[in-house]
């Protein structure tokens, strides 16, 4: 939750006022989602199963609009392709071809925390198998909200380079972060073989990719017809 919170606070936070309504919504949904996966255990092991099981359920439909509003998010990536090939001065080292693959790389890592969702739902009656499950899910959609705070920082560092600044390192290095994270608590809880943490590591391997993938014309091409305002 601080990690996350770190990351997304100066890019959220920063420009408040101006930012969409979806970016609003989901940023709450999100930030309810984290929280959630810190009181749900508390409840269960507090006496309190009741309780538990009733949010388990406003959870559930918790998990869906984190999804739905990610993936309503990505015409905003299609734009921001748009106006950064015609403002090249503004947007500098981001190339379209940056919100291209952001928005590629969106849709598996949504679909991936949706999956994982409901295999929790399916094994709720097996204690570890669905505390994994809903683990996994911190570090599938971690890198988002991680990788803008580590990228303002690592482009801020290159300042003096403007526009002629490398953003990918930051993505690698995030990656690295998210990934490393998530095996340490695999190794401690013993979940290393478990199939939540290798979808969560697939998940980010495969977002290291943005950059080819963003920049194909073909994944392009089928982002403008699928996405649209």
């Amino acid at each position: 939750m601080v990690i996350m919170q770190a990351g997304i606070f100066r890019d959220y936070w920063g420009d408040f006022s101006e930012n969409a309504w979806s970016v609003h919504v989901h940023y709450l949904t999100g930030t309810v989602w984290y929280f959630y996966l810190i009181i749900q255990p508390y409840f269960a092991t507090h006496g309190q199963l009741a309780r538990h099981r009733t949010n388990g359920i406003i959870g559930m439909f918790l998990a869906g609009a984190v999804c739905l509003t990610a993936l309503s998010m990505m015409h905003r990536d299609i734009v921001s392709a748009e106006r950064s090939a015609t403002m090249r001065e503004q947007f500098g080292p981001f190339e379209p071809w940056f919100f291209m693959g952001v928005a590629a790389v969106e849709i598996p890592m949504m679909l991936a925390f949706g999956f994982a969702v409901l295999k929790s739902i399916i094994h709720r009656k097996q204690l570890e198998n669905h505390s994994w499950w809903l683990i996994s899910t911190v570090f599938i959609i971690m890198m988002p909200a991680l990788g803008r705070g580590i990228q303002i920082v690592h482009v801020g560092m290159q300042a003096k380079n403007w526009p002629n600044v490398e953003i990918m390192p930051s993505l690698y290095f995030t990656e690295g972060l998210i990934i490393a994270m998530l095996l340490f608590f695999a190794w401690k809880y013993e979940k290393l073989k478990h199939p939540a943490t290798w979808l969560a590591v697939a998940v980010n391997v495969f977002n290291l990719f943005l950059e080819p993938i963003g920049r194909s014309e073909s994944v392009q091409l089928f982002l403008k017809a699928l996405i649209k305002g």
